[in-house]
């Protein structure tokens, strides 16, 4: 079993001064694989005096050291892959292609930031002023589970690139990655202070970090709840806030589109991460004289999303995290019957072939209106709703009425039309026919799945802040 009782602070692993510990499983097996110590609130205020003691040096650097420090970050981490791996299989499980891309893009994150860095205008004449972009001050992040090696990098690089040290709480779920990966970063031989990571959970670690005094950024990724929760703790000390909240995706089928492509490309979007993903495309909008033909492709689709565990190289969808979720996903597909929609694939329990493991059969209901909760609610699990319109306008006016607006999905046979349809969509991104992830471009949501936005140089601003000097 993996026991981990402590926490990084000040370029060293120290032991944390929380009493008590949280359980670790394997979630393909549902058995106990380690646990961690749960920090208090006085691991955090030592985290945050050594990333205070650090700024005054750190925010002095040159773009060119931080530059140097973010390569070493990438070599080290990619000198780690295959324990980053092994950790997200053993305590994740998620399908080995997300476990493989998850461990190889954890170190190009770095990269993609020392590109940011080397172009970004850090000086510039307006007028008669000069504008210099200055650190914003000692920055916190509190990611989540569900892709916890990825959240850290990311925010990290951000904070690094801006000379912005930083004290990161993750899920404490995911504490067997975050020690892996710890192990890897230290080996980047960071100035002490820069880095600071707390293992403990939201109650305690992470109220402390949006509510301390010396924090000036906070940066999380997590439910729209507990957001809402951080942006009021935040104001009494006029944080600056960047939140990458829930989702509810809608995935718009022009009639023009192969069916059979876009069946392949719809499941690939929703059930991304084994549907444990706040940009994962669950509403599926088909044209109504279409609507059956597309079901059918999709049921014949489904057989290529088979689930297992993460020792299935053939899995592409793997188990939920931990019991509650998967009683959460469970309620869900009960709540869509009961409400009405139409179950045409999967179901409540697990699949057949497995009897152990927090599994869900992947779940396709269609006849769903977008008032039902099932279409309006995150559920963060394998079900997908199927609704739909009569004609474009009527298919953007579906896909926009949602309280959310992180990423939608558009699939057609002309690509453009299918950027007509998508400067009409309110969401942060928009991906047309399955394009791949651009690092460089800016991520966040419209609406409430957050504010402000992350990757590039939208990202990097939101470290900063600019100083105006006046001759």
């Amino acid at each position: 079993m993996d026991i981990i009782t402590t926490n990084y602070i000040d370029g060293d692993f120290r032991p944390s001064r929380g009493e008590s510990d949280a359980p670790l499983y394997n979630p393909a097996t549902e058995q106990q694989i380690g646990s961690v110590r749960l920090s208090s609130s006085n691991d955090v205020d030592a985290a945050v005096a050594s990333a205070k003691a650090a700024f005054p040096t750190f925010s002095r650097t040159s773009t060119q050291e931080r530059a140097d420090m973010l390569r070493r970050l990438a070599e080290a981490v990619t000198a780690h892959a295959e324990p980053l791996a092994a950790a997200m299989r053993e305590e994740y499980g998620a399908p080995s292609p997300f476990v493989t891309f998850s461990a190889q893009r954890a170190g190009t994150v770095f990269l993609d930031m020392v590109q940011t860095v080397v172009r970004y205008p850090w000086r510039e004449t307006i007028g008669s002023a000069e504008v210099e972009m200055l650190p914003v001050g000692v920055s916190a992040a509190i990611t989540p589970w569900n892709s916890n090696i990825g959240f850290i990098c990311s925010k990290l690089a951000t904070a690094v690139a801006a000379g912005s040290p930083i004290v990161i709480k993750p899920s404490e779920m995911s504490a067997i990655q975050t020690q892996a990966l710890l192990e890897a970063l230290h080996q980047a031989d960071l100035p002490r202070g820069v880095l600071n990571i707390i293992n403990g959970d939201g109650q305690t670690c992470g109220a402390a970090l949006a509510s301390h005094p010396d924090i000036a950024k906070i940066s999380f990724t997590g439910s729209t709840a507990t957001g809402r929760a951080i942006l009021r703790s935040s104001a009494d000390t006029m944080k600056r806030v960047t939140l990458e909240l829930g989702g509810k995706g809608a995935q718009i089928v022009l009639d023009d589109a192969d069916l059979d492509a876009a069946a392949e490309q719809a499941l690939a979007s929703g059930f991304m991460n084994s549907g444990q993903a706040c940009i994962a495309g669950t509403r599926i909008l088909i044209p109504s004289r279409l609507k059956k033909a597309f079901e059918d492709k999709l049921v014949a689709a489904l057989l290529r999303f088979p689930v297992g565990p993460t020792s299935d190289p053939e899995a592409r969808i793997g188990p939920m995290v931990s019991a509650r979720q998967w009683d959460r996903v469970q309620s869900y597909i009960a709540l869509g019957m009961e409400e009405g929609a139409r179950l045409f694939a999967g179901g409540q329990g697990r699949p057949e072939h497995l009897d152990r493991g927090w599994f869900v059969r992947p779940t396709l209901f269609s006849d769903v209106d977008n008032s039902m909760r099932i279409a309006r609610e995150e559920i963060f699990g394998p079900v997908l709703c199927i609704l739909s319109y009569d004609n474009e306008a009527d298919a953007i006016r579906i896909a926009n009425d949602t309280s959310y607006g992180l990423q939608n999905y558009v699939l057609a046979g002309d690509g453009e039309r299918a950027r007509q349809v998508a400067r009409q969509l309110d969401s942060g991104r928009v991906v047309i026919n399955g394009a791949p992830h651009e690092p460089l471009a800016p991520f966040g949501g419209f609406r409430q799945s957050g504010i402000g936005r992350e990757y590039g140089a939208f990202g990097l601003t939101a470290f900063l802040e600019p100083r105006a000097i006046l001759t």
